[in-house]
């Protein structure tokens, strides 16, 4: 058998020399095994925001042997890191889409996570609000649309029902749907925690691993060019939100464009806590949910999002005069909050397209 022997000469100076010869020796036998073994997984996820992390998480849990990517240096720093925090129940979604099927069954899902893992949530329930008589004939059929989706929970309210459920609520509004099952989350938590589990069952989770392009080898297995050299996998999954486009580009001619869209919000202090119990919907539009007040799942009173087109896809900025117009949109829900200082702003991009619905591609052949 072929032996690596390096010889050095023994004085008291050379206890250094000797480390440093041991380290040179690990480091070429490292690259060495790096340049002849590229590691190979069963699946290799693209993306490490809070779609990568629950899939890492399911698949590990499959006993697949599976990569996790993420371009930054921390999971969960783009989309997922700056929304609001509510599990919508899908009352408003279109039914038969991809979106109506994912949110129906995480209402089956969610709380079985939350409480196998101890994540705090907290389910509030929501009030469909309506501030004119236009938004109030819109009710009707927003409540069909909540029964055919299987919120069958949901009903209309009057005026004075709503403000006996909400006393400190503008007493402008004209009635509501109430929706259940609606929760408040900490969205970061989820994510980083099923990512955590993963990993504790043996997912490889690479930060600062970009993926820069890859191709399918002769057989069954793609090979992807990262930022931390070449991983092989039989399956790529793409969960790369804001750069999901440019990834699936490594695969074909994308069929969707991303249009990053920015939500702004504003956190009041917890001394607010006690003015709102459910989450405050507006009446929703095609292009937005619209501008939400709702409870925290830590106590605070927040406003927004907004819902801002632009081209930028990362470092979303926060602006003075649009967290104003939310806060004087906020005093007008609840007006009592002019009492009640604002003690943090955020904001969040997420990953708009052409379409309403989610984009679910699957290529068999590739």
């Amino acid at each position: 058998m072929a032996t690596n022997t390096r010889v050095v000469a023994w004085n008291g100076l050379c206890v250094l020399c000797l480390l440093h010869e041991i380290f040179n020796f690990l480091f070429c036998l490292e690259l060495q095994i790096t340049m002849s073994s590229v590691p190979v997984y069963d699946v290799a996820i693209i993306g490490g925001g809070a779609v990568g992390c629950a899939i890492v998480h399911d698949l590990t849990g499959r006993g697949l042997k599976t990569v996790l990517c993420e371009q930054n240096s921390q999971l969960v720093q783009e989309a997922s890191a700056g929304n609001s925090g509510i599990v919508h129940t899908g009352f408003d979604a279109t039914p038969s889409t991809i979106e109506h099927q994912c949110l129906e069954d995480a209402r089956i899902l969610n709380k079985t996570i939350y409480n196998k893992y101890n994540l705090p949530f907290e389910e509030r329930g929501a009030l469909l609000v309506a501030w004119n008589q236009d938004q109030m004939s819109k009710l009707p059929s927003l409540l069909k649309s909540a029964h055919n989706n299987g919120v069958t929970g949901a009903r209309l309210i009057s005026r004075d029902d709503l403000l006996r459920r909400e006393p400190h609520l503008n007493p402008a509004a004209l009635g509501a749907m109430i929706i259940p099952g609606e929760l408040v989350v900490d969205p970061w938590l989820i994510p980083i925690t099923l990512a955590h589990k993963a990993w504790r069952q043996g997912a490889q989770i690479m930060r600062d691993c970009k993926v820069l392009g890859g191709h399918l080898e002769t057989g069954s297995h793609w090979l992807l060019e990262t930022s931390r050299g070449p991983i092989k996998s039989r399956i790529v999954i793409n969960c790369a939100g804001l750069q999901g486009d440019l990834v699936e580009a490594i695969n074909q001619s994308s069929p969707f464009e991303i249009h990053p869209r920015k939500g702004q919000f504003a956190v009041f202090d917890q001394s607010a806590a006690n003015l709102l119990h459910s989450i405050i919907l507006p009446v929703p539009t095609e292009r937005t949910k619209g501008v939400l007040v709702f409870p925290s799942v830590y106590g605070n009173i927040v406003v927004g999002p907004t819902a801002e087109d632009q081209t930028a896809r990362e470092n979303p900025q926060v602006h003075p005069k649009v967290i104003d117009e939310l806060v004087a949109y906020a005093h007008f829900v609840l007006p009592q909050l002019a009492e009640h200082p604002v003690v943090a702003t955020y904001a969040g991009l997420r990953p708009a397209t052409q379409t309403k619905d989610y984009h679910f591609i699957v290529d068999r052949d590739r």
